[in-house]
């Protein structure tokens, strides 16, 4: 029957029950039963309490200055992150502007648009700078009328100053930068994750995502400038200057800063600083 009451020690060693001990001919108390068996269960309670120490040590694996790091990292990458949907929201991708003397007038239509929908606005000719040759620039007060491309709904194109936009060309922008999005939003549940659950695993996933982010919004940048050319080729009636505006430089200063803050994550993610691997501390180097 004692043989349910074996257990073993922290070492493993097998311990029984305690067996009584005459003394001078008279028997123990039996107080001594209760202090054995407290003491196998404190020895036990320990063993399993080093158990879950040894295990909570091992899964924190990030320090307090790593954790720093990858937040300031995080706060790079949360910049790009800003400037992307800055410029992927706003149509102020391209302007397009006719020579301000082409309608004989007082007044000069210029146009501009984006990803999503183009708008043309009315500008007073004695508003424009008598320097510059083409109407604009289109933050110039002025009567304007926008209107969302059907690139997404029916297919068609748009026309502006008898110009036929490149559909093919504007939706695979589209698309690019919406597949961007997506990348950064995984990269920053990666980034999460590794904050809350003290995981160096995912900074490797979460820069992957943000280098690839800033590609596909580099790429975007090439895909709708080549549409601009297009567009500015279908047709020659009317002559028209154009220039990348605001949001291209948005969209292009996302792209650089989401791959540095990616390239960052690498960094932090290897087992070695290169930093210190490159350059030693002094006190080893003069030891």
């Amino acid at each position: 029957m004692w043989s349910t009451f074996f257990t073993a020690d922290e070492e493993g060693r097998t311990v029984g029950p305690p067996t009584a001990v005459t003394v001078g001919g008279v028997a123990p108390g039996p107080a001594q039963g209760p202090v054995g068996l407290a003491t196998l269960m404190s020895g036990r309670s320990t063993f399993g309490g080093n158990k879950r120490r040894r295990t909570t040590s091992g899964g924190h694996t990030m320090s307090e200055a790593q954790e720093g790091k990858i937040k300031l990292a995080f706060f790079v990458a949360i910049v790009g992150v800003v400037l992307t949907v800055l410029g992927v929201g706003t149509e102020f991708w391209v302007e397009l502007s006719p020579p301000k003397s082409f309608y004989n007038n007082q007044t000069c239509l210029t146009a501009h648009y984006g990803l999503w929908k183009g708008c043309t606005k009315t500008l007073w000719v004695a508003d424009i700078d008598p320097e510059r040759e083409s109407c604009g620039p289109a933050e110039l007060p002025g009567e304007s009328n926008c209107t969302y491309f059907k690139f997404f709904t029916t297919g068609e194109n748009a026309v502006m100053f008898q110009k036929t936009t490149q559909k093919n060309l504007n939706v695979a922008t589209a698309m690019l930068a919406l597949f961007s999005l997506f990348l950064m939003v995984m990269g920053a549940i990666c980034i999460t994750m590794s904050l809350s659950k003290d995981i160096l695993f995912f900074l490797k996933p979460a820069s992957v995502c943000f280098i690839l982010s800033g590609i596909l919004v580099l790429l975007s940048l090439v895909v709708f400038h080549q549409s601009v050319l297009g567009f500015l080729a279908s047709d020659h009636t009317v002559p028209l200057h154009y220039e990348l505006s605001w949001s291209v430089s948005c969209i292009g200063c996302a792209g650089a800063v989401l791959i540095v803050g990616g390239i960052l994550f690498m960094l932090l993610a290897l087992p070695c600083s290169p930093w210190k691997k490159c350059f030693p501390h002094k006190d080893s180097s003069s030891s």
